[in-house]
């Protein structure tokens, strides 16, 4: 897994960072198909109950993924940080899940001072 050159954060400020300029929505995306070898295996494991390690590991790789996609869009946005980070999923069919990781491409410069963070009401 990559690691994300630039910082991603789900605030909407970088602490010690001011924005200077707001590029705007950035993103990544992934779409993972689950297999009919992991829908079985994961099948069997459903029948005794808890976690079924096959979809974890399958749900935090394309998290990352997508992450690490967003970190590439926002840099080639020019961006040097990304602020709002969120996820959201979407299940295609029943074999496939859509992740994707969006924010706020910025360039931030470090803070002057004392920062003052924008309310947002």
């Amino acid at each position: 897994m990559a690691t994300n050159p630039i910082p991603l954060v789900t605030a909407n400020h970088v602490p010690g960072f001011q924005i200077v300029k707001v590029l705007g929505l950035t993103y990544g995306i992934t779409v993972r198909s689950r297999g009919i070898g992991g829908n079985l295996v994961a099948g069997l494991r459903s029948l005794k109950g808890g976690e079924i390690n096959e979809y974890t590991q399958m749900a935090q790789q394309a998290r990352q993924q997508a992450l690490d996609r967003l970190a590439e869009h926002a840099a080639s946005l020019g961006a040097n940080a990304v602020v709002s980070v969120n996820f959201d999923s979407t299940e295609i069919g029943n074999t496939m899940d859509e992740i994707i990781a969006f924010g706020t491409a910025v360039v931030v410069a470090p803070a002057d001072g004392p920062q003052q963070l924008v309310k947002l009401s």
